[in-house]
């Protein structure tokens, strides 16, 4: 199949960038009676033009006043070539200008200018309209587009600007096929005899009838009744084509322009986006953090809140490095183009590094080079980008998190677990946790801070427990335990039973308490069946000789030692064994002790699951 492209008008209202599209396709792209009665694009209209090289290319028809600013930048977005109409007889407006700096901005690299209504003006005045022209382009993506004088009225230069189509179409770049097809949806309405239908400029990927489609952010599963292009009923629908796609068994008053339609699964709706943006350099006055603004991208619009990562304010013409803090949802792809508005102006725009990003403290170095990675980097720099700016990370979802296939991160995983710049926790396939290297040593760090101050809070206790410290390890999920031995094996921990502890960390008890603590044992000893209470000891003592493993505290401030504990366990569940039951009162005598430490130990066992309780009797579990 033919590579398609698709081409859009931009332009001052009223410059005739509609009547040049009829003139050159035949078909009227002002679809709306408003429009007609009007004599004023206010929403998007769409043709297309059969070119000589045997070409068709799709041409998205986008309004000029500045009210409908909001609806051309709907159908820019997805253009290949862009065909900027300015009138002979007005020259340079305010939304010529405007719209260059759109294009500008979505790097909108080919092009053409068309100066139409030639025939309303002298052959001075149009050479001096060129001049200005070629003037405005140049430093703009668009300075090495050529210019052409026509007329849709009389036909003058109709077959110059055609031919001079089809030459920028030799040198543009095709739509990529990544095989993940999306399609920003610019009009939804119902079609008689077919129901839904959708339109859009399709992009990363061929779309057939048949396939299950994904509604985002509406959460819709659809299938694929019927595509048509051109007026033309298509099986397969290839990227860079103006598609319509006719859905099976969804209400039209469910979709609407900003959604995306996608194969299912591998898009979903964010709010916070990590940006590049770039400011106009005719503004006024610079950006400030916090600063309230209209952002789009596709053909959504939304209120949204910048937040400056590196810098207080963001001056005219200048870069920075950006959050989007949007008031709903949408949906984008790393590598998306976005513009940014106030109420009455286009102020800026730029690249979008991280549709899914995690709130970032500002000022930080590590995620300023992050971005910088993202933005910049190949598969390997991007998988660590996206690692730096928001692990731990489950590795099935690396794919959908840095916008590569399956395989590219695959591979960038291997080269940089070979080079060990990242670390990956168990072997869980795609559900297993991974960081990188600078983000595990950070980590580590946090880890061995926490368990320090466990020490200086309870200096008694050999180390800190496990359970405890599973707090600090939360994002890992399932994968902190894998964490806790990887610790373990690289010397930052050291394991005591259930707790763990630095390397440094020893308990050191003063003469006091190695007096009382020496005491409270010689006392186990004495009458072991019916110990002493431990109120002599401090609770850090006693947990210290819990964590030991000298006593065992079965509740109740109860405390014996543990050989003493392990021989009761088992004189019981032998008598158990032997008789199928016992009784408190059976235990009580069984060690010629007391009933309430009889039965603090047989609660205890129940506790334990070693024994079950059945009204008056215990039996093995």
């Amino acid at each position: 199949m033919a590579e398609m492209f698709i081409l859009g008008t931009a332009g001052h209202v009223d410059h005739g960038k509609s009547a040049l599209v009829r003139a050159l396709t035949g078909i009227d792209p002002d679809r709306l009676r408003e429009e007609k009665e009007r004599e004023m694009t206010i929403d998007l209209g769409f043709a297309w033009l059969a070119l000589p090289s045997g070409r068709e290319v799709s041409i998205v028809d986008v309004p000029g006043h500045e009210h409908f600013v909001r609806n051309m930048l709907a159908g820019v977005g997805a253009i290949d070539v862009a065909l900027l109409v300015v009138a002979a007889n007005e020259g340079i407006m305010p939304q010529t200008r405007e719209h260059l700096a759109i294009l500008d901005l979505l790097r909108v690299s080919s092009g053409l200018v068309a100066i139409t209504k030639r025939d309303l003006v002298d052959e001075e005045l149009l050479e001096l309209v060129t001049m200005e022209v070629r003037e405005l382009i140049a430093g703009t993506s668009l300075a090495q587009a050529p210019v052409v004088a026509v007329s849709a009225h009389s036909g003058e230069g109709l077959p110059d600007l055609v031919r001079e189509i089809d030459n920028v179409l030799d040198h543009a770049s095709p739509k990529r096929d990544a095989g993940r097809p999306r399609m920003a949806i610019d009009r939804a309405f119902i079609m008689k005899g077919f129901g839904s239908v959708v339109t859009g400029s399709l992009i990363d990927g061929a779309l057939s009838v048949g396939q299950e489609v994904e509604i985002v952010p509406a959460g819709i599963r659809a299938r694929v009744r019927g595509l048509e292009m051109h007026k033309r009923r298509v099986e397969v629908a290839t990227p860079g084509s103006r598609v319509g796609v006719n859905l099976a068994a969804v209400p039209a008053e469910e979709l609407e322009r900003g959604y995306v339609l996608a194969t299912p699964g591998w898009l979903r709706p964010t709010r916070c986006l990590d940006v590049r943006l770039r400011l106009l350099p005719h503004l006024p006055r610079p950006l400030g953090h916090n600063a309230t603004v209209s952002f789009y991208t596709g053909t959504s619009e939304v209120g949204a809140r910048v937040r400056l990562l590196d810098s207080d304010r963001l001056e005219p013409g200048q870069w920075g490095w950006a959050q989007v803090i949007c008031a709903r949802p949408v949906v984008a792809v790393r590598g998306d183009l976005f513009i940014c508005r106030t109420t009455a102006d286009t102020i800026g725009g730029g690249e979008i590094v991280d549709p899914y990003a995690r709130r970032h403290r500002r000022y930080r170095d590590h995620v300023l080079a992050s971005l910088q990675a993202l933005g910049q980097g190949d598969a390997a720099a991007v998988v660590l980008a996206v690692l730096e700016t928001r692990q731990p990370v489950e590795q099935g979802r690396l794919p959908s998190l840095c916008q590569l296939s399956a395989r590219e991160v695959e591979d960038a995983m291997a080269g940089l677990a070979a080079q060990g710049r990242v670390v990956s926790l168990g072997d869980r396939g795609p559900h297993s946790m991974t960081l990188s290297s600078e983000g595990w040593e950070r980590l580590a760090g946090r880890v061995q801070q926490a368990v320090a101050s466990y020490h200086r809070q309870h200096p008694l206790r050999q180390g800190m427990p496990r359970g405890e410290l599973k707090g600090r390890l939360a994002p890992l999920g399932e994968a902190w335990g894998d964490a806790i031995r990887r610790l373990v094996q690289d010397g930052v921990l050291v394991e005591e039973g259930q707790a763990v502890r630095l390397p440094s960390h020893e308990v050191r008890l003063t003469p006091q308490q190695q007096e009382r603590v020496d005491a409270f044992l010689a006392s186990l000893a004495e009458t072991p069946y019916s110990p002493p209470p431990a109120d002599t000891l401090t609770p850090d003592l006693v947990a210290m000789l819990v964590q030991r493993g000298q006593v065992m505290d079965v509740g109740g401030g109860i405390l014996f030692a543990a050989p003493v504990y392990e021989e009761m366990v088992r004189r019981i569940t032998g008598h158990i064994a032997e008789h199928g039951k016992i009784t408190v009162a059976e235990v009580r005598d069984l060690f010629g002790t007391s009933r309430k430490y009889a039965l603090a130990v047989m609660e205890h066992l129940d506790s334990a699951r070693i024994t079950r309780r059945i009204g008056d009797e215990r039996v093995l579990r």
